[in-house]
């Protein structure tokens, strides 16, 4: 039936419901619940269809089927087999009201309209058909990972998450894994056979106890993120304590990593609790937090398995309550403040007490810690100034009023000014020896005006006069005048001064980050930025108290020095200039060590980031090296399990023939015609040849993976190679209803190969393209120069391989598309990739158009002759 806009997308139409049923395991009784919603849609009068249910022969799944309408399912033949697929078809045309549906991730058999079941569900859900499904945890795309790391087992078939978030409705069908071992071992889920097998591997205890853990969480998360569109949607400020959420706020100050452990113990004692941190920044980015305190705290958090989050805003209480409401937290927890006394008296409501007045249903735990109350450290007056600042600021204080003072003394006549443009011009000479020298210079500067002011300009001239009120009050004026606007401007440098200096150590770290991401070598490129921003001649990374820590990772020595054609001058420890080391601590055993200048305090601010991204890069490189040196140990391990798993079927099987063929000869109990013993030795020859050649696969495997493979190249044409190819293909009746035709061999230029390693690829690959050949669809074999190589291609009309699995069909004891067990042990394509690579060839996998594989063998080209070793040959 063709499917046109009116079957799909007619206008007005409300599009269809879905509802999955998710499972832990296969077993739980998905399948079982979903027949359950349908007959109890059935009976409230719905036309409800069974569209696709896999039973699996248990007869209690079976039962539900009754009273259903069960459609008839679409045949299809693959690979030489029948697989029957839901008829997507004939429920579009049937168009019933809801539809049960079996096994979201399946991966349909080629000849339909969708790759994925998924496809076909959402095309009836376009069609304002409800849709029953079911799922099993391990299928979802984003967990597939981490279900192969629990099980050991790879999934191929997956579903995108977004698919199933989209779901109207998820029931999770949970079962304990106790439970779910029992039903096993009754015999409920699989046959008898195969229930041994299943508990102690894929059924064990404790990967049922991950995967139903992984499920649970998962919906969990599902219903979070609908409570949190709801209280969205519907503008709910208020707390619901539906779970427990604890918000600790940092200030980047000492106490931090107090208070982030305080809230991870009381996120622990509330199972299924959740720890979020924030920084309120505010948006001028003065707030004066270290930026080396912070990513040591944020670096603890996630640690704690908490996440790290930070926020802008200058009202701190209204931001940090915004955020904990935004989270539906439950608890926060902030510090006690360091504010000293003097500051709590004239101040008496800091940002903790504001915030536990306006928390309203939000539970604040205030916690002291060892730096509350003592205060916080300011800054020395005129401290961030130069030093040649700080000493021209006092004598600009004493000298430049006196200037002022002879200047004025000097001009008579209509020259003069009245005594409210000299006070004036005091006033400004204050404001510049504050801008010289900060508030301190100006306090002396306004002391020195306003006795100058007085005795030389203030009536009775060279006179100090104090025993007028007037007076007295205007001088003091003047003074705290004078004073108040000195540190107003005082106070504005410095927040320009810190403003830029922020912006500075901005575009520093931007630019730090900016080259670890270009790098791969974050360790090294972190040093050497370290080294040039400072201007150091020589950084190093060292144990503590040791000798710079050797970098196995191909870096050398954790140690990074100066060009020494960069700039002239004295090399480092040559004793024409003495080194100073400035040393900072990364993380608990090693020390960052800089040789060279003497840092200011100004720069050490800075030189904590530093720190804190290169303890967090050196522990990330410590763990992919340990990573490392686990994953071959991992790789062969995997290696080892598939070779028992592979040879405990594929060497046993012809070991069994040829065993019982011998046997039968042997036997004098029974009087076997001429036809019968040559049938039985023709039995034992082709069990021994099958034998001899998976030995051999495997001998060969070894050797390429041993790197003891030895190669003899030399000239051979193609057309030369392949006849004994093919005469070493073993005789299967798929060999004789394919043919193998070639195109191109004869004028293709000669190879450079090993003529018994080409032989071995060629076959390989040639039986491969057989065995997945259909009936009256030859196999084709070509080639073609290409610039200085030449390609082969073995190209069949077969199912083909999914673009997924290309590289995967390389690997040893890998059978793609095989179900029966029957055709070896995997190794035919990893073993001609292998022997190709070693021939300085590529062998590579290609669609076929139309359907199909191609598999391209990629060799260099023999052209001018050579003589080697005596013996003639062209390279």
């Amino acid at each position: 039936m063709a499917r046109g806009s009116d079957a799909t997308d007619a206008p007005g139409r409300r599009p269809g419901r879905l509802k999955v049923f998710l499972g832990a395991a296969p077993g739980v009784g998905k399948t079982y619940r979903m027949l359950d919603e349908g007959r109890r849609r059935a009976a409230r009068g719905k036309n409800v269809v069974v569209a696709f249910a896999e039973c699996h022969g248990r007869p209690y799944t079976e039962a539900m089927l009754e009273g259903l309408d069960v459609l008839p399912r679409v045949t299809r033949r693959h690979g030489g087999s029948d697989y029957t697929e839901l008829d997507l078809d004939l429920v579009l045309e049937l168009r019933p009201e809801a539809v049960l549906i079996d096994e979201l991730a399946h991966t349909n058999a080629p000849g339909g309209s969708n790759t994925k079941r998924w496809q076909d569900i959402e095309e009836l859900l376009r069609a304002g058909i409800d849709v029953a499904a079911t799922l099993n945890i391990q299928h979802l795309e984003s967990l597939s990972d981490v279900v192969e790391k629990i099980t050991g087992v790879p999934q191929y078939e997956t579903v995108p998450d977004e698919v199933v978030r989209r779901a109207d409705q998820i029931e999770l069908v949970d079962l304990p894994a106790e439970g779910l071992r029992r039903r096993m071992a009754h015999g409920n889920i699989y046959p008898p056979e195969k229930v041994d097998a299943a508990l102690s591997h894929y059924f064990r205890l404790g990967n049922l106890t991950a995967l139903r853990e992984l499920a649970l969480l998962w919906v969990a998360g599902r219903v979070d993120e609908a409570l949190r569109k709801y209280r969205y949607e519907h503008s709910i400020g208020r707390v619901w304590e539906t779970r427990e959420r604890v918000v600790v706020a940092l200030t980047g100050g000492p106490e931090g990593a107090t208070l982030v452990r305080r809230a991870a113990r009381i996120v622990d004692r509330s199972s299924g609790g959740h720890l979020l941190a924030v920084h309120i920044t505010r948006s001028d980015g003065l707030s004066g937090a270290s930026s080396a305190a912070l990513a040591g705290q944020r670096q603890l958090m996630e640690s704690l398995g908490g996440s790290y989050h930070s926020v802008v805003g200058d009202d701190v209480p209204a931001a940090l309550l915004d955020f904990a409401r935004a989270q539906n937290a439950t608890q926060l927890v902030i510090g006690a403040s360091r504010r000293g006394r003097l500051r709590r008296v004239l101040m008496p409501r800091g940002v903790g007490e504001t915030v536990v007045g306006l928390s309203g249903d939000i539970d604040v735990h205030m916690v002291t810690h060892e730096h509350a109350g003592q205060g916080r450290r300011w800054a020395a007056p005129g401290s961030g100034l130069p030093r040649s600042r700080r000493v021209a600021g006092p004598l600009a204080g004493l000298v430049l009023p006196v200037l002022l003072t002879l200047a004025l003394r000097g001009v008579s006549g209509p020259l003069a000014l009245n005594l409210t443009s000299e006070a004036l011009l005091f006033l400004l000479t204050v404001l510049g020896v504050a801008c010289i020298g900060g508030v301190v210079s100006a306090l002396l500067a306004s002391v020195t005006t306003s006795l100058l002011l007085n005795y030389y300009f203030i009536p009775p001239v060279g006179h100090f006069t104090f025993a007028e009120a007037n007076v007295v009050v205007a001088q003091a004026a003047f003074t705290i005048v004078a004073v108040t606007v000195a540190a107003i401007v005082d106070r504005s440098l410095r927040l320009s001064r810190r403003a830029a200096r922020a912006t500075a150590e901005a575009e520093t770290l931007t630019s730090l980050a900016g080259g670890i991401l270009r790098g791969d070598r974050a360790v090294p490129v972190l040093l050497e930025r370290t080294r040039e921003t400072f201007g150091m001649d020589r950084i190093e990374l060292r144990p503590r108290g040791g000798e710079p820590e050797p970098w196995p990772s191909g870096a050398g020595d954790m140690a990074c020095e100066r060009d020494s054609t960069s700039e002239p001058g004295p090399a480092p420890g040559s004793g024409l200039m003495p080194d100073h080391e400035t040393k900072v601590a990364i993380g608990e055993d090693s020390v960052l060590v800089l040789s060279g200048r003497r840092l200011p305090a100004s720069e050490h601010r800075v030189l904590t980031a530093f720190a804190a991204h290169l303890t967090a890069a050196v522990e990330r490189a410590r763990l992919a090296e340990a990573a490392a040196e686990i994953e071959p140990v991992k790789a062969a391990n995997r290696m080892r399990t598939a070779l028992l798993a592979a040879v405990g079927h594929d060497l046993r099987t012809p070991l069994a023939g040829s065993l019982a063929a011998v046997t039968s000869l042997r036997s004098r109990d029974v009087d076997f015609s001429p036809e019968d013993r040559e049938e039985l030795l023709a039995t034992a020859e082709e069990s021994l040849t099958k034998l001899s050649r998976l030995v051999d696969n495997l001998l060969d495997v070894s050797r390429l993976q041993a790197g003891a493979l030895t190669l003899r190249l030399e000239p051979i044409a193609l057309a030369e190679v392949l006849p004994p190819a093919l005469d070493t293909l073993p005789d299967s009746p798929a060999q004789a209803l394919v043919q193998v035709v070639t195109q191109g061999l004869e004028t293709a230029p000669d190879v450079l190969a090993d003529p018994p390693l080409l032989e071995r690829v060629l076959a390989n690959l040639v039986a491969n393209a057989v065995r997945h050949s259909p009936t009256g669809h030859p196999v084709t074999i070509g080639a073609s120069a290409l610039g200085t190589r030449v390609e082969l291609r073995v190209i069949d009309r077969g199912p083909g391989i999914q673009l997924a699995d290309w590289e995967r069909a390389f690997e040893p004891f890998q059978r793609l598309g095989d179900t029966d067990n029957t055709t070896g042990l995997g190794l035919g394509l990893a073993l001609s990739r292998g022997l190709t690579e070693a021939m300085g060839g590529t062998l590579s996998p290609e669609d076929t158009p139309g359907g199909g594989l191609t598999m391209v063998v990629s060799l260099p080209a023999a052209r001018v002759p050579v003589v080697a070793s005596g013996q003639e040959g062209r390279a």
